[in-house]
């Protein structure tokens, strides 16, 4: 049997030479040693010259998916209100692994299915901006949508976020 070293390329690369090109490279034959070598995870890893490996210091957001914790997040009565969303914040509980936990919410009366996953969409990229940044460790937070999330400008939004965070973590707080 022989070895064929790439696939052949689509029909279609006579018709859409762009999407043609695209769809080519998907087709490439991966390494076999590479492959291998990552299924058994012994993927090499690059270190600096001075033996030091570089550790990626990001803070993972973990996301609430149990009702019970956007329960609790709302019973904290930590909230801040702002025109493109909602902030919710309570301590994380004990025993929970991760740093910094976040949900995201958007009601019917946000708008229909699209608009509501759009919405949901764009808040979780404010919160991916912000939150590593400026949230605090230890902290549950949940980003309700309102109904002018899917429209409102993104610099408006991380606006947004930013000034809620900073309601919700001063010391003498007064909730909405």
């Amino acid at each position: 049997m022989a070895f064929v070293r790439e696939w052949p390329r689509p029909v279609a690369a006579g018709f859409w030479p762009r999407a043609a090109q695209e769809a080519a490279s998907a087709f490439q034959p991966e390494r076999s040693g590479e492959l291998r070598r990552l299924r058994a995870g012994r993927a090499s890893v690059k270190r600096p010259k001075d033996g030091v490996q570089a550790i990626d210091m990001k803070v993972r957001l973990v996301r609430l998916k149990t009702r019970a914790d956007f329960l609790r997040v709302a019973a904290g009565r930590a909230r801040a209100a702002r025109p493109g969303l909602i902030l919710q914040a309570a301590p994380r509980p004990e025993g929970t692994g991760a740093t910094l936990r976040v949900g995201y919410t958007a009601s019917r009366r946000v708008g229909n299915a699209v608009v509501r996953n759009r919405a949901k969409r764009r808040l979780r990229a404010v919160a991916a901006t912000v939150l590593p940044a400026r949230g605090n460790d230890g902290m549950d937070y949940v980003l309700i949508a309102r109904a002018g999330t899917g429209q409102r400008p993104y610099s408006e939004l991380l606006a947004d976020v930013e000034g809620a965070l900073r309601q919700v973590s001063r010391p003498g707080r007064k909730d909405d």
